[in-house]
């Protein structure tokens, strides 16, 4: 049985990493920065807080090569996406704010722009 990858529905992470140097390499600097603030938002929200962590005597530390290390957190798909629409509505809220200011028409429309290209990678494959 072969698969069809051209039928595939790509993970919203794989979307927005194969969409990064494509706006890059188009010196697409709105689309460029809007996709790198939303993996960093998802890198960030994989990571452990470590409040659990206490300090103590270091005879008693883990000892070895990743001893100490703890996997990350697993996101599932739906996280993602929340974690991307969050990034788009504080781009349309920012938006709206500089919109008020006098001489912030071009930074809220930047925003709208970065919105934009986020949403696009939304519910698509």
């Amino acid at each position: 049985m072969t698969t069809d990858r051209s039928t595939e529905v790509l993970p919203l992470r794989d979307r927005l990493r194969a969409a990064l140097p494509v706006a890059m390499k188009a010196r697409d600097k709105s689309v460029t920065a809007a996709i790198r603030s939303a993996l960093g938002a998802i890198d960030n929200a994989e990571a452990v807080d470590g409040s659990d962590v206490h300090a103590g005597a270091i005879e008693s530390s883990a000892v070895g090569l990743g001893a100490a290390e703890r996997p990350r957190r697993a996101l599932t798909e739906s996280d993602i996406e929340a974690i991307v629409r969050t990034e788009i509505d504080e781009r349309h809220t920012a938006a709206t704010e500089y919109e008020d200011l006098a001489g912030g028409a071009d930074r809220a429309a930047t925003l709208r722009a970065e919105a934009a290209a986020l949403a696009a990678h939304l519910g698509n494959g």
